[in-house]
């Protein structure tokens, strides 16, 4: 990214965060919520083969953990890109609490798809954890790599983290996914949830997830 500091977020997240990050450095991904995981864990590449299609890669951000699947991220997506005279379906492939490292492990599903496009959409996890960023970079970038050799159009979406991570962490975290993007040659999202994150108004009660008001937010971005 572009160096600058990471926004400010809902006081609501920040303590949530804390206590995170007081817990084991890097524990297991939580178990998926009943109903919020991946809304097409297995999904069959026959009955998509006539379509354009488009992947949201990612995180609970993509699984719309919270929210009804026709309200979430990539559904939000598909019905703007449609309205616009745009005829792709978009497959929300999230799963909440998934790491870099668990989106490299099922990536294959991915390209079996054999999307268009894809939004890949993790890293948080990772961050949230204070996982060390040399492992993050690389398996972004070997997600990335892969699917450019697949002729998938990769479009990354950037993330940032709360202050109290430290500037040097939180800095070094924003910036990777500008120096991927542009190593690779692809489109950043700067950072997913700009002008979302830290909106009460915007935001679950949790602090950490959109409304699909918020998701509307970030597909109009």
């Amino acid at each position: 990214m572009n160096g600058k500091p990471a926004k400010a977020f809902h006081i609501g997240w920040i303590i949530l965060l804390a206590a995170l990050a007081g817990c084991n450095p890097s524990p297991a991904p939580p178990p998926d919520p009943p109903g919020q995981t991946d809304r097409l864990r297995n999904p069959n590449p026959s009955a998509v083969q006539s379509h354009r299609i488009i992947v949201a890669f990612g995180d609970s951000l993509t699984a719309g953990m919270g929210i009804p699947a026709h309200q979430s991220y990539p559904a939000q997506l598909e019905k703007k890109l449609q309205e616009q005279g745009y005829p792709y379906r978009v497959i929300n492939m999230g799963i909440s609490g998934d790491t870099t490292a668990g989106g490299l492990r099922r990536l294959q599903r991915v390209l079996d798809i054999h999307p268009e496009i894809v939004i890949l959409e993790l890293g948080a996890n990772d961050g949230l954890r204070g996982l060390a960023l040399d492992p993050v970079r690389e398996n972004l970038n070997q997600m990335i790599r892969r699917m450019k050799d697949a002729g998938i159009q990769v479009i990354l979406a950037g993330m940032e983290l709360p202050f109290n991570y430290g500037p040097k962490y939180t800095t070094n975290f924003a910036r990777l996914y500008g120096e991927l993007a542009q190593a690779h040659e692809i489109p950043l999202i700067p950072f997913f949830l700009e002008g979302v994150a830290g909106r009460v108004d915007l935001n679950q009660d949790d602090g950490l997830h959109p409304t699909a008001k918020g998701y509307g937010q970030v597909v109009g971005n």
